[in-house]
């Protein structure tokens, strides 16, 4: 259970890094889709970057929220329960 608890632990936080390194790459960079791919899906308007900024600071503050819960959890199962020992 412990080594499950451990992998979802990363995935979460690897998940949170990586969709926050892209809200911050759109952020910074917005034209990055035209340069990239060589098309512009929203003709200039600039709503798939607006788009891609909201869902990637949804999906990274979703993951540091599982993140931490399953950081707390694992916390949790390794304290020693009073009166053992």
């Amino acid at each position: 259970m412990r080594s499950f608890a451990r992998r979802r632990l990363w995935i979460e936080a690897s998940l949170a890094m990586a969709s926050g390194l892209f809200f911050a790459l759109t952020l910074a960079w917005p034209d990055w889709i035209e340069l990239v791919f060589g098309a512009d899906p929203d003709r200039g308007d600039g709503s798939v970057e607006w788009a891609i900024l909201a869902l990637s600071l949804t999906l990274c503050l979703f993951s540091l929220v599982l993140g931490r819960a399953e950081w707390r959890r694992v916390a949790l199962e390794r304290k020693p329960v009073e009166g053992e020992g």
